[in-house]
């Protein structure tokens, strides 16, 4: 008996030290803003219609369709910040480079999947959003630049007349927020990086802390953005059940998934179709 006391006394407290790695911070304003926005994922994107994704054709169509967006930012080797996806160009422009190596003036040698839209600035998306719909901006970092590219960001954000959160998978970005933008809405991107191919070379511990969200107690996310395909991970339950977390999914590309979602009150992040 005295082992199982042991036992279960040990258990509870481990319970309850992840518990704590869990907590988010909360009561920052900004969510009745960001709540209830349907957000095209990269833009309302159509190849067919000659929008490719995080194009300013298609940043355009969501602004018009009333939507917010999702865009990717990424800083470039002359410290302008690029809106893209990848870091290497080869799947949207079909050229072998990389956007960290490249200036604001290469720009226009690199069209999207072949139209006639080049890689945009972030200063222009955010031109064309002001005073309309949210943003959410993913801060992608890459070759240890987190520091470096979330001031370049909030150096643009700051002064922008929009409603806008950021949010990445990079730790890194969330603890600069979290040291040096205190009243940025600010979230943590996950999903089961157990599974699947594309985490390249993320060592196996670094795939489990941040598939269970266990960077949470040092960056103190305002919100979780989770892959909407994975949402049983218990650290998210966890956490919406405990404190209440903010979630948002990613991506959904149906419209009964979205109707299941937006009913449990949880903003979609959407691709694929128009709702």
């Amino acid at each position: 008996m005295r082992l199982l006391g042991k036992i279960a006394a040990g258990c509870a407290g481990a319970a309850g030290i992840w518990g704590l790695m869990l907590l988010p911070r909360r009561g920052q304003p900004g969510w009745e803003k960001l709540g209830g926005v349907r957000y095209a994922h990269r833009g309302l994107h159509d190849l067919r219609l000659g929008r490719p994704e995080n194009s300013m054709a298609a940043f355009r169509a969501a602004a018009a369709g009333g939507f917010g967006a999702e865009l990717d930012v990424h800083l470039m080797a002359d410290g302008q910040l690029a809106v893209v996806h990848d870091s290497d160009l080869s799947r949207v422009c079909g050229k072998k480079a990389f956007i960290e190596d490249l200036t604001a003036g290469d720009l226009k040698d690199y069209p999207l999947q072949g139209t006639g839209e080049t890689i945009p600035l972030l200063k222009d998306v955010l031109a064309l959003f002001e005073g309309k719909t949210p943003l959410v901006v993913e801060l992608k970092a890459e070759r240890n630049n987190a520091n470096a590219l979330t001031d370049a960001a909030m150096a643009l954000l700051k002064s922008w007349n929009g409603t806008y959160c950021v949010e990445s998978f990079h730790p890194g970005v969330l603890l600069r927020l979290k040291k040096k933008y205190p009243d940025v809405f600010r979230g943590q991107l996950s999903q089961n990086f157990l599974k699947g191919s594309e985490v390249g070379n993320l060592p196996w511990a670094a795939r489990f802390l941040l598939t269970n969200l266990l960077s949470t107690a040092a960056t103190r996310p305002d919100f979780i953005a989770y892959n909407c395909l994975d949402r049983k991970n218990r650290s998210l339950r966890v956490m919406k059940r405990l404190y209440g977390v903010h979630e948002v999914a990613w991506t959904v590309r149906d419209r009964e998934t979205m109707d299941r979602l937006e009913r449990e009150g949880v903003p979609c992040i959407f691709e694929g179709f128009t709702p």
